[in-house]
């Protein structure tokens, strides 16, 4: 809802604001009162709140362009496990020992 109240707020020129969902993606398009639709936007889900993504749509590259923040990082970055992982216990590891 707040990406359509922004939308009714600062683009007077767009009639509505779709999204439609392919996979994890969700895509903003704008469509203009003529009927053009114009991309705008893709979101990613990146399976919790803390972990998603978006980009921006290109019209010169005619494709999306992953965005960075002002810090040079991207959106969301996947966070590290808070607890660390089990030892692995394949022959070939450095954690397993023969005796």
């Amino acid at each position: 809802m707040r990406l359509l109240d922004h939308a009714e707020a600062h683009w007077p020129q767009l009639s509505k604001v779709e999204v439609t969902y392919r996979g994890a993606f969700g895509y903003v398009t704008g469509v203009l009162r003529d009927g053009e639709r114009i991309p705008l936007c893709r979101l990613r889900y990146g399976g919790s709140a803390h972990s998603f993504g978006f980009a921006i749509y290109s019209a010169a590259r005619d494709r999306y362009q992953d965005a960075l923040l002002r810090t040079g990082l991207p959106p969301a970055l996947p966070k590290r496990p808070s607890t660390p992982r089990a030892p692995s216990t394949s022959p070939g590891s450095i954690t397993s020992r023969n005796p």
